[in-house]
């Protein structure tokens, strides 16, 4: 990994023939490779470029290990698989390996994961051979759920956040909801949304230490997420993604997946915020106080970000819905 010479540079400081290989482990470990210009690998990596396109994942190119295949298809494959079985009783894998019943209301994602052998975890990583599995009950579509970092919110916490800013509805509970897009004043909350260290006149990033800021009526942050913790998140959870449409069936409660799945590839966190600023993308929380007054109240958080299915399209270099049924 030696620099090469300033005399043998290319022009620019092109591609000077050497590749690095990089590969994730299951166990979250980062493996590396470096092949030099003209060695063997190097040449079977060329000679495998120009039989097949390889997909594109950021800055990388994805290269399918020998006798897996491509992801894409894989995935499609088993989508293929899902749908023709029609109705799918609600179930969640759990980390035990056990797929046990799931009667909440929102199982439609946790079918999904099972259907496909995805225990749900709250890290920010793709579900399925780098696909993002997202199922889809209405057009509204969750994209991430990204706790706050900063502000009265990062500071003190949910419970303290929706004490001071919720509004009760009924039964001792208290809550903070409403549909808050960039720029504009929520209603029910009184909040705004603004976006920091974003140039909007050419959608780039002018300064690291920016971020997403919720201001209260008084014109204090009351919650913030910096863009170091949610380009870390978008970037590893959305460079592919597939959008799966479903129906939901009562007594017993089960799933049916449609077609067409909605495929999104190639992404960027320049994206996310040019759809935030242009309000395509909202902030719609949902976290709440339940026994607010008691000594032992319960508290939900709920920090999401959303959008409808109509605009997906923004947020990927490449996206088209492909048939399952």
């Amino acid at each position: 990994m030696r620099p090469v010479p300033r005399a043998a540079r290319r022009f620019n400081n092109g591609p000077d023939g050497r590749l690095l290989f990089l590969a994730v482990l299951g166990t979250r470990e980062l493996i590396a490779y470096l092949a030099p210009e003209g060695s063997a690998v190097a040449a079977e990596f060329d000679r495998r470029a120009r039989r097949t396109s390889l997909q594109e994942v950021g800055l990388f190119l994805d290269v399918p290990l020998p006798g897996v295949g491509d992801s894409r298809a894989r995935l499609l494959a088993q989508l293929r698989e899902i749908c023709a079985d029609g109705w799918h009783a609600s179930r969640r894998l759990y980390p035990d390996g056990i797929t046990r019943p799931y009667v909440a209301l929102n199982g439609g994602g946790y079918t999904l994961e099972a259907l496909f052998g995805v225990v749900p975890n709250g890290r920010a990583e793709p579900d399925f051979l780098g696909w993002e599995l997202k199922a889809c009950g209405s057009d509204r579509i969750t994209l991430m759920t990204p706790e706050p970092d900063s502000g009265y919110y990062g500071k003190h916490g949910v419970e303290a956040f929706v004490r001071k800013y919720g509004h009760e509805r009924s039964d001792d509970t208290l809550y903070f909801t409403g549909t808050h897009r960039a720029d504009q004043v929520c209603e029910p909350t009184g909040q705004r949304l603004t976006v920091r260290g974003f140039r909007r006149s050419d959608n780039k990033i002018v300064s690291v230490d920016g971020g997403i800021d919720l201001i209260d009526p008084d014109g204090e942050v009351s919650a913030g997420w910096s863009f170091g913790r949610l380009l870390e998140h978008w970037g590893r959870k959305h460079a592919a993604a597939a959008y799966v449409p479903y129906d939901t069936q009562d007594a017993p409660r089960a799933y049916r997946y449609t077609s067409p799945a909605l495929l999104g590839e190639g992404t960027s966190f320049v994206r996310f915020l040019a759809a935030l600023i242009a309000g395509e993308v909202i902030y719609d929380p949902g976290p709440k106080v339940t026994g607010a007054s008691t000594t032992r109240p319960k508290t939900k958080a709920r920090s999401q970000f959303r959008i409808r299915k109509k605009s997906l399209s923004l947020l990927y270099d490449r996206f088209g819905a492909e048939p399952i049924d």
